[in-house]
């Protein structure tokens, strides 16, 4: 079964996870488990978990001794999480109103999820209402879109094939690549030491097909806004704009950074 007809039968919570997670997400549970600090005994809170790439990844690092919980507004992403590791606590819950006593965590982190939260700083509020003294939070972001310069290509394809409206909502995950804004965000939170690293990841698909289907699907930017024949268009076009990115197995890769925000409760 193609890419295409394959994501039709799936919900999107499922494209998510069989798609997204591997080609861009995976990667970066180490590095913000690293930038975390996680050890053995912690207990950890992943805020937007999706399916859980970052919470297993802070699982592993916490161990037997710790305890991680993953929580998430939407069940569809809670129900495919559960099914891949039973070590975690997972919880339906808005990052605005976290359903958990005030001090309750050693580590708050979250990745590509603040971008989407209706209430930004009532959210990082939150996350450090729940660390205890001396806690942690660190919240990846996707970087500027021009610094990820396929997807640059395909926003501009968007925009020239379809018009501002298409190619914004493709550039909704961008909407925090500023570090300055970032930055500023931050300090209105009860943390100190606040801090933004830029850290380069890459996106890797098994085709410029695969990667154009995946981003159809998905409800967050492309999915539902595309008729069949406008998919169409983007997946011909897609093969002479995106070329440049192939490597020689037909694989399409680039670089894509993230911002990582740090910061410690007092």
């Amino acid at each position: 079964m193609n890419d295409v007809a394959q994501q039709v039968v799936q919900s999107p919570a499922e494209v998510y996870d069989e798609h997204f997670v591997p080609a861009l997400f995976q990667q970066w549970g180490s590095i913000v488990t690293d930038v975390a600090g996680i050890t053995q005994g912690h207990r950890v809170l992943d805020v937007a978990c999706g399916t859980g790439a970052l919470t297993r990844a802070a699982a592993d690092r916490a161990g037997a001794a710790g305890h991680v919980t993953g929580l998430d507004p939407n069940e569809e992403m809670l129900e495919v999480a559960r099914r891949k590791d039973t070590r975690i606590e997972w919880q339906h819950g808005s990052a605005e109103s976290l359903p958990f006593a005030d001090e309750s965590f050693d580590r708050v982190v979250s990745q590509f999820g603040l971008m989407f939260f209706e209430d930004k700083p009532a959210a990082l509020r939150e996350a450090a209402r729940v660390l205890r003294p001396g806690g942690r939070l660190a919240i990846a972001v996707c970087d500027a879109l021009d610094h990820s310069p396929g997807y640059a290509v395909f926003a501009e394809l968007l925009h020239r094939l379809f018009g501002a409206d298409v190619a914004q909502a493709f550039r909704a995950p961008f909407s925090m690549g500023d570090r300055e804004e970032l930055l500023s965000l931050g300090s209105s939170a009860p943390i100190d030491d606040v801090r933004v690293q830029r850290h380069d990841g890459r996106v890797r698909f098994n085709s410029i097909g695969s990667l154009v289907s995946t981003e159809r699907a998905c409800v967050w930017t492309l999915g539902g806004v595309l008729s069949s024949g406008q998919f169409e268009k983007l997946l011909r076009e897609s093969e002479e704009s995106l070329q440049p990115f192939e490597v020689d197995d037909g694989t399409i890769e680039f670089l894509m950074p993230a911002l990582i925000l740090t910061g410690d409760k007092p």
